[in-house]
């Protein structure tokens, strides 16, 4: 087997755009079948595509015998049930991120995978970001001494979106705090090789009657001593991330530090005898993450090597969610 098949469940707005063309992208995947609620509107996307197979229920999709994965796109409520079902029928796992609605449900796909002998990936994809892994190797090498304090925000105008359900509490889980707080999350645990020990959470408004936060505030605590600071928010009226990570002997700054097929400059600035002593640039090419991501993943069936990014990150991301969610 040279490329691994993939299905993908809950061929939305998002699949279409992003998912789809980068399965087809990818030099060791293939994309075959598509899964949609509505029979007649998948065979019209097929044919846009050319896919081979459609469906309209996660079931029929899960067990077709010609599908080695799927990638999990749908709303944020269905993963965990999608997932089962997939595992039930040994299907590889690509799940979108949040991984689940609460750790209860990250868990048991965890389990329903490892039982089922099939991999599991959650699609952190900024991990994978030349970005965050310069910036890692950066502060590695101690280029910002010891670091005291981290901060990540993301910010667009939810109104604009075309997932219907990322405001509804019961399908969705959390507002931007799932959707796109979790990759400010993510990013910083990775960059600085570490867990977060306690959160703080400030959410407006407080989640009510099935409705979502619009904004939250998080401030972390990690295991080695540094703060950190998330914002992140529906209410806005443009887009805008930055990261920014804050040692004994300089910053790391980047804009944009969330984007695909862009360059993204990344500033280095350092200090001495209490002033700002040279700033340094560096632009770093960011390709499409979702084809690297699908490439790295079936490259981990094809090796059977472990999964890139394994259900055990997502779980442990899980948890703080669930924390920030309950005001902790």
């Amino acid at each position: 087997m040279s490329k691994i098949r993939y299905g993908i469940i809950g061929f939305g707005g998002f699949a279409e755009r992003s998912i789809a063309p980068a399965i087809q992208a990818s030099p060791n995947s293939e994309l075959i079948a598509i899964q949609k609620r509505s029979l007649a509107a998948a065979q019209e996307k097929a044919k846009a595509y050319s896919i081979l197979k459609i469906f309209a229920t996660v079931e029929e999709i899960t067990s077709c015998p010609d599908i080695d994965a799927v990638y999990i796109v749908s709303a944020n409520a269905a993963h965990c049930e999608e997932t089962l079902a997939a595992a039930r029928h040994g299907k590889h796992v690509l799940v979108e991120k949040p991984m689940a609605m609460n750790e209860r449900e990250a868990a048991s796909m965890i389990e329903a995978c490892s039982k089922a002998g099939v991999k599991l990936m959650v699609g952190h994809m900024l991990r994978l970001s030349p970005l965050s892994v310069r910036m890692k190797a950066l502060i590695d090498s101690g280029a910002i001494g010891t670091v005291t304090y981290a901060r990540a925000d993301f910010m667009y105008d939810a109104s604009m979106s075309q997932r219907l359900w990322v405001k509804n509490q019961e399908v969705a889980g959390g507002g931007p705090v799932f959707d796109i707080g979790v990759h400010c999350l993510d990013t910083l645990k990775f960059i600085l090789n570490d867990e977060v020990t306690g959160t703080k959470a400030f959410l407006s408004p407080i989640p009510a009657d099935g409705r979502t936060e619009d904004t939250a505030s998080i401030t972390l605590q990690f295991s080695r001593g540094a703060v950190g600071a998330i914002y992140c928010s529906y209410a806005t009226s443009y887009r805008r991330t930055f990261i920014e990570i804050v040692g004994t002997a300089g910053t790391l700054s980047a804009f944009d530090f969330t984007h695909n097929n862009a360059v993204v400059t990344l500033t280095l600035t350092t200090g001495k005898d209490g002033k700002k002593a040279g700033t340094e640039t560096e632009e770093i090419e960011i390709p499409n993450l979702y084809v690297t991501q699908v490439t790295a993943f079936s490259s981990s069936i094809l090796n059977r090597t472990e999964s890139p990014i394994p259900g055990e990150i997502g779980l442990r991301n899980q948890v703080i969610l669930d924390k920030v969610m309950a005001g902790n």
